[in-house]
């Protein structure tokens, strides 16, 4: 059965918005998600149920071959198809280097580095474009200081949630919600320039180090009306300090 409808007006939703309550409502009316996702025409890749992938054969090796994403009737792999859609390149880059690692060394018990790293960025990823004294308070988790003082610049910045299993989360939104963030250059405006960037940025030299930032996406001014109170940044459990 299709899942819960999602609130399309919540800027988490911000990058999938303009095709998901259309692919949402094929889905709801009996489509699977599949179908509901080529029907959109958006993506550079087709959606086929997930039998059709073999026995045998990995899901990245597949979708480079063939240019299809296996996928199930849930809103794991409905996100995943939207993100297709909102970040083409940038998921066909995150896919060759799936497959250029498979290809090398096969199926391991364990990813490794660059798979694992990948992995992070496609499944809980954001891309963060703000002023730098933004990023310096994140990058030492000085939380008071980035939604304290600095929170006005929040109006500077845009930020893209790129991970579907962390919009997956997002639909019934809870506190402790955390994005492995990367850092775009600040002048990224849009979407369609967020996506070349992080396309032309990806390698493995630079994903094995998994630069990202840990931002508790409900702490993000304007993105959950609770952050307004006082005492939401106190909670330890969720806004941890730095380890040194």
């Amino acid at each position: 059965m299709p899942e819960p409808a999602i609130d399309w007006a919540r800027p988490w939703n911000a990058s999938t918005r303009r095709w998901g309550a259309t692919a949402e409502a094929a889905w709801h009316a009996g489509a699977p998600v599949a179908d509901a996702l080529s029907a959109l025409g958006v993506a550079p890749v087709r959606f086929v149920a997930q039998h059709e992938l073999p026995d045998g054969v990995a899901y990245e090796r597949f979708i480079f071959e063939q240019r299809a994403v296996p996928t199930r009737d849930n809103l794991h792999d409905f996100f995943n198809g939207l993100i297709w859609c909102a970040f083409p390149r940038a998921k066909l880059r995150l896919n060759a280097l799936q497959h250029a690692e498979i290809a090398r060394d096969g199926v391991r018990a364990t990813r490794g580095p660059v798979r694992d790293a990948v992995t992070v960025l496609d499944e809980n990823g954001a891309l963060l474009a703000a002023p730098e004294a933004l990023w310096q308070a994140l990058r030492e988790r000085r939380w008071a200081e980035l939604f304290g003082p600095l929170r006005s610049l929040w109006a500077e910045a845009r930020l893209w949630v790129f991970g579907h299993a962390a919009l997956e989360q997002l639909a019934t939104p809870y506190k402790s919600i955390t994005a492995h963030v990367l850092q775009a250059p600040a002048a990224i405006a849009t979407i369609e320039d967020a996506d070349a960037w992080l396309a032309g940025w990806l390698s493995a030299e630079r994903l094995v180090p998994k630069p990202f930032a840990p931002l508790p996406l409900l702490g993000v001014p304007g993105w959950w009306e609770a952050n307004e109170e006082a005492g939401f940044y106190e909670d330890a459990t969720v806004f941890r300090p730095l380890r040194r």
